[in-house]
């Protein structure tokens, strides 16, 4: 079986002086949410980062940040420049951090040699270059150039085949840092090598854009629990009315193959057996239960029932772990987010008991599991968004691979 390096083993070549300098190079991802003013409204990505950058900064090594910021298709732009987010991080490690005003070339080299041991600097987006996104090899040479190691700590972005994420490791001795591994290994204890019964909660709006996750997940996991708008496409591929709810009518036949899917491979799928109806989605409306199969002309599913609820959290009490990937209902809207709420509380309340492992993640599903207060008690959340969904879908991901050893 394939394993990554690890930080520890880079920090222990660089002590014994195996490596010939001591800049290294750190994938992260820096590509956070600002304000009006320019100031970083959730840091959880910056915060994920730190124990790799204190773990490499008291080891002595000198650390150059490389991350992409927006969209800048390939030029300059000073509206996507990291450096409001280098002040974020300075403030986070409570020590000064750098910014060099380009990833590669003479000022990214000035930068990094001038760094203190331990010292952090970071590095222009990476995205003002067309050579990242093309994986161009001339660019991850200039990348590399000024280092003598690389770490990639962004999981994030490793479903993309870049240049910081995938060209780079040709040209440096390559590792994983601290939360790259956390992700890895939660993700192989959720679906890779996963404890049983293994359970698997799926909502969002559309089954066309899970497709490969629902199947993938109905020929891997014992129960599939399908919640969110998508739920309404399964429940009308069933022959029920479902008055005026978002249904994708040309995904019915699909639906009726991933249920057929899921019975051949042993996985029981887990429909709303109940559901709250309401006669819009706004704010103010009354929600009103009812069973699935009496759903009235002129309304719309907007949440799962509490029957429904019950049969969730009874299937969540027989299992050894639960992969959940977005929510139930429509949960950004009171009272539609009872049944995600009531759901993902029992989940975290099994996983403090030590009966669960349950891992998170991808879409609407981190700021879910906020809404419903249990963001720190998974045992993990994942913040990576789509590469969290390519992982789940059985996708190989260039960066991970990238930082495979035989």
């Amino acid at each position: 079986m394939s394993t990554a390096q690890s930080i520890e083993k880079l920090i222990n070549d660089h002590a014994n002086q195996a490596l010939s300098g001591d800049i290294v190079l750190i994938r992260a991802d820096l590509n956070v949410p600002l304000n009006e003013h320019g100031e970083v409204r959730d840091a959880t990505r910056l915060t994920r980062l730190l124990p790799s950058l204190e773990a490499l900064s008291q080891a002595g090594l000198r650390i150059g940040v490389l991350s992409h910021f927006g969209r800048p298709k390939g030029q300059k732009n000073p509206d996507m420049s990291l450096a409001p987010v280098a002040k974020a991080l300075a403030s986070l490690l409570g020590r000064a951090v750098s910014f060099a005003d380009d990833c590669i070339g003479q000022p990214a080299a000035d930068a990094l040699n001038a760094l203190p041991a331990g010292g952090v600097c970071v590095l222009e987006n990476t995205r003002f270059h067309a050579g990242e996104e093309a994986n161009d090899a001339v660019f991850a040479a200039a990348l590399a150039a000024p280092a003598t190691a690389y770490v990639n700590d962004a999981f994030s972005a490793a479903h993309r085949a870049h240049a910081s994420t995938e060209a780079i490791t040709k040209y440096l001795p390559s590792y994983s840092g601290l939360a790259m591994q956390a992700e890895l290994n939660a993700l192989d204890a959720a679906l890779a090598n996963p404890a049983r019964p293994l359970v698997a909660v799926v909502g969002g709006a559309k089954i066309s854009t899970k497709l490969d996750l629902l199947s993938n997940l109905s020929a891997n996991v014992d129960t599939l629990v399908i919640g969110g708008g998508m739920a309404n496409t399964f429940i009308a591929a069933q022959g029920l009315n479902i008055g005026t709810s978002l249904c994708e009518d040309t995904m019915l036949d699909t639906a009726r193959e991933i249920m057929a899917s899921a019975e051949q491979h042993g996985c029981h799928i887990l429909l709303p057996n109940d559901v709250v109806l309401a006669d819009a989605f706004a704010a103010g409306q009354a929600g009103e239960t009812c069973d699935v199969d009496k759903v009235p002309d002129g309304k719309m599913i907007l949440d799962a029932g509490p029957k429904a609820v019950a049969e969730i959290c009874a299937a969540f009490d027989d299992a050894a772990t639960i992969i959940w990937n977005g929510p139930l209902g429509a949960f950004e809207i009171e009272p539609f987010d009872q049944a995600t709420n009531a759901a993902a509380r029992h989940a975290a309340a099994l996983t403090d008991k030590g009966k669960l492992i349950s891992v998170a993640g991808g879409g609407d599903t981190v700021a879910a599991m906020n809404h419903a207060g249990v963001g720190d008690q998974f045992t993990y959340v994942s913040t990576a968004g789509g590469a969290f969904l390519e992982w789940l879908e059985g996708k190989p991901l260039p960066g991970v691979d990238a930082l495979m050893q035989p």
